[in-house]
């Protein structure tokens, strides 16, 4: 499938913060769930870009205002979650965007690429799940999009605040939490009412 396929009403991932060096008080915390989500969210990006989904990168800007996406990739690399980073880079033909604050929508380009290609289904993943993925799924959900936030693909410092991120972001934003396996690509480009 191409990029095209979904006519109208296309999906995109977005992977939040996974391009991670983890320089932070909290990091090493963060690295224990992060492994917990690496094999899950690498399937769903495989399966993404088979089924022709759009597939976006949003990161923060590692505390630089002149970093781009080499450097942060770079510092990740570099990082402790390496191994985990080394399963979830970029693609060729993926989207990398910049974010200086907690949600992909702030201060960001995202807003107008995603109304470029007429995307009304988001997948959002990554971490961390009860910060910039919560903030990115309540800009998302005031702009009315569909928001799929699978919890296996999606991770916080601490477990139990995961969970509750989870079902805040199921019960409050109408987000679909099933496992990155269950998310049928077939029928995302239907809307709401098509369904």
């Amino acid at each position: 499938m191409t990029q095209d396929t979904f006519s109208g009403n296309q999906a995109a991932l977005l992977i939040i913060d996974m391009i991670n060096p983890l320089q932070f008080s909290k990091g090493s915390m963060l690295l224990e769930e992060m492994k917990k989500i690496g094999d899950p969210l690498a399937t769903l990006i495989h399966r993404a870009r088979e089924a022709g989904l759009n597939v976006i990168y949003v990161n923060d800007n590692a505390g630089r205002w002149q970093s781009e996406k080499d450097f942060i990739i770079q510092q990740a690399l570099n990082g402790p979650a390496k191994k985990i980073v080394e399963k979830l880079l970029p693609g060729a033909g993926d989207y990398f965007v910049i974010k200086p604050k907690h949600s992909g929508f702030f201060a960001t380009p995202l807003q107008a690429f995603l109304a470029e290609r007429e995307i009304r289904t988001l997948i959002l993943t990554g971490v961390a799940g009860n910060i910039c993925v919560l903030f990115t799924a309540n800009d998302a959900y005031m702009r009315g999009y569909r928001l799929f936030v699978p919890g296996d693909c999606c991770a916080s410092n601490v477990y139990e605040d995961n969970v509750f991120a989870l079902r805040m972001m199921e019960n409050v934003l109408g987000a679909d939490t099933r496992p990155q396996e269950e998310i049928d690509f077939s029928v995302l480009s239907k809307g709401p009412k098509d369904r």
